[in-house]
């Protein structure tokens, strides 16, 4: 796998032009998280909806592409996910970038966007990265 297979275009755009990234007024929830391996910070916000969904996800933090542009995607793909919904993909995710699950695995459909940091598997040392936004979403909702 080529590094250019990562930072393809859509990756770039998740980089350069984030959607999630603000401070959220009002949230339900937040926590924040850190990669002690390279010092990328993150921290995660949610506000619920009346039914229990995720109504509205954002981050602030600094870091890494690869890092910065999974908590995008991820903040994007958590919108109208239940709690639970929401770990099980967080878990998902992580098993994909930790190439626990094959590349080909019909489940990773339901990481939609997600799935093109599928090759984060054959980078052990970006692992931590991509997975910290999923890691910390995870903690917050099951400790919540």
């Amino acid at each position: 796998m080529a590094v250019t297979d990562l930072y393809n275009a859509e990756f770039m755009d998740h980089v350069s032009h984030p959607d999630y990234k603000y401070e959220l007024e009002d949230a339900d929830c937040t926590h924040e998280g850190v990669n002690p391996s390279c010092g990328d910070e993150l921290r995660f916000q949610v506000k619920f909806a009346d039914d229990g969904t995720i109504e509205e996800a954002a981050f602030t933090g600094h870091g890494c592409a690869i890092s910065q542009a999974s908590a995008d995607i991820m903040s994007d793909l958590m919108i109208d996910k239940t709690p639970e919904q929401a770990i099980e993909l967080c878990q998902l995710f992580m098993k994909m970038v930790r190439g626990e699950v094959s590349e080909d695995d019909p489940s990773l459909l339901a990481l939609e966007d997600a799935s093109i940091l599928k090759d984060i598997a054959h980078m052990p040392a970006r692992v931590k990265c991509a997975e910290l936004a999923w890691r910390t979403l995870q903690e917050m909702l099951e400790n919540r």
